[in-house]
């Protein structure tokens, strides 16, 4: 039997450091560097998507400006809800309901869309990721021309609250970012999951106050009451609520901003999470 001593002792074998925090933070640090790229992919994308059309992106803002006024007559009728105040506020519901679904639902996609890219340019996986968030912020700003032009034909005095818009739509971004690497990751594991997306997104639309008011439930009866507690439940009302309603010039209860900073922040633990134990697996699934 033989006895390695002394300087014949191999070396113990390198860990590797591919699942840990600090590379999963260094992806996301490493793809907002790469600002020229995301960029100059996600506005290629809405390029190839209108590509040999005579109107071209306008299609986003005729698309959602005819389903946004339709509705809003349709259920301002429906609903007996005066149409000065109804119709902006279904346009504003489906211009961020919008960002939100396709966020989501191309979040979903990101990855097992990319697959070319993915394996034959070396980047950051988080660039795919902020290709996605880009892409729908160019979209947002077509559908917002809607809200415009709403304003115009019905005038409304928002007041300086209509500031809170913006801390509103970063937390939109930051949530769009999260949900792109958490569902984006595990969607090309499990690629049931973008079905099954697509089913809730759908059924979380009709469940939230887009194309119907939620003060319609408010009353002093018990059953209205109950109501609207089963509307708070959902999220999405939350979402909504902080970046429509300044707009609309509505005070916002502090616990709609509670609700959306504390799912913001479950899911970028969840992100950090995710992106520390699978982003490097992501070649190999898609």
């Amino acid at each position: 039997m033989s006895v390695v001593v002394g300087d014949d002792v191999p070396p113990a074998p390198e860990v590797s450091d591919s699942r840990t925090l600090r590379r999963g933070v260094a992806d996301l640090v490493s793809g907002l560097r790469n600002h020229e790229l995301w960029l100059h992919l996600g506005w290629q994308d809405i390029r190839q998507r209108y590509r040999r059309s005579v109107l071209g992106p306008l299609w986003i803002t005729i698309a959602t400006g005819v389903t946004a006024v339709a509705m809003g007559l349709l259920y301002g009728e429906l609903f007996d809800q005066d149409i000065k105040t109804f119709l902006p506020y279904v346009t504003l519901g489906f211009i961020f309901w919008n960002f939100i679904q396709m966020s989501i639902l191309d979040g979903a996609e990101v990855f097992s869309k990319n697959e070319g890219l993915i394996k034959q340019i070396p980047a950051p996986v988080s660039v795919h990721v902020y290709r996605v968030v880009w892409r729908q912020l160019i979209i947002f700003a077509h559908n917002l021309v809607i809200f415009v032009i709403v304003l115009i034909v019905f005038p409304q005095d928002p007041g300086w609250g209509a500031l809170l818009v913006i801390p509103a739509f970063a937390l939109y971004i930051l949530n769009s970012v999260w949900v792109a690497i958490v569902f984006g990751i595990l969607s090309t594991r499990f690629r049931d999951i973008g079905q099954l997306l697509t089913t809730t997104v759908q059924l979380v639309f009709f469940m939230t106050p887009i194309i119907w008011s939620a003060d319609s439930l408010s009353s002093t009866t018990h059953e209205s009451s109950s109501r609207l507690k089963i509307v708070e439940i959902n999220p999405m009302f939350h979402y909504l609520e902080v970046a429509r309603g300044p707009l609309l010039g509505n005070d916002i209860e502090f616990y709609h901003w509670a609700v959306v900073l504390g799912c913001t922040a479950v899911g970028w633990l969840l992100a950090l999470f995710v992106m520390r134990n699978y982003r490097a697996r992501v070649p190999y699934w898609v």
